[in-house]
């Protein structure tokens, strides 16, 4: 079992990349692979509802999106990790997700997620529930923690110092592997995903 952990911070090993480092190395404790991705400092462009991907499944703008698409067989679990701007994820990794699920969020079903954000003071409840909601419209069961999935500091070394918070990412990568172990174990004693009913599209314009 393997899990990607995407680092959307330019900072390749700031604040973020901490976090993200201590649940992966509570996931390989584990025995579970992991894998961190860094988005890099150029920019990222956002969605531009072109829709070549309804037809190609792969977004037109080819990055790192159509990457993960190409390596999805690989990765049984997520976790996307962000500093907190303005009390939100940064928008290089909200643009960077708006594509990867919008060109194809079906090959993330029932696959498991968590998000991890990072902030100097304030603002981490919102920038999660931001990125919480790529995993609730996505059919993704969603990895919970003994407290909201943040640390809190301004450098790597400040976050070091947050005990609680670097405790909430090792429990958090525990209970992913926990997770991915027991859809493992449903699995092989035959239990099949959840079939879903074919899709409900409505709209409020009369």
């Amino acid at each position: 079992m393997k899990v990607l952990l995407i680092n959307g911070s330019p900072r390749q090993k700031g604040c973020t990349f901490t976090a993200l480092s201590e649940v992966a190395g509570s996931l390989q404790k584990n025995g579970i692979e992991t894998e961190i991705m860094y988005l890099g400092t150029e920019p990222v462009a956002g969605c531009t509802a072109c829709l070549a991907c309804r037809k190609s499944g792969m977004c037109i703008i080819d990055d790192k999106v159509n990457e993960i698409h190409e390596r999805i067989d690989e990765f049984d679990g997520f976790v996307f990790g962000s500093p907190v701007y303005y009390a939100s994820a940064n928008g290089s990794l909200c643009g960077f997700l708006d594509r990867l699920f919008y060109s194809n969020g079906k090959l993330f079903r029932n696959k498991v997620g968590a998000a991890v954000v990072s902030c100097r003071r304030a603002g981490s409840t919102a920038a999660l529930d931001r990125l919480n909601k790529y995993f609730t419209i996505s059919n993704m069961p969603v990895v919970s923690s003994q407290y909201w999935n943040m640390v809190h500091g301004n450098t790597p070394d400040e976050v070091k110092e947050d005990l609680e918070g670097l405790q909430v990412m090792r429990t958090l990568g525990t209970n992913m592997a926990w997770l991915l172990k027991s859809i493992e174990a449903g699995r092989a004693a035959g239990l099949a995903a959840p079939e879903l009913e074919d899709k409900i599209f409505t709209n409020f314009v009369r």
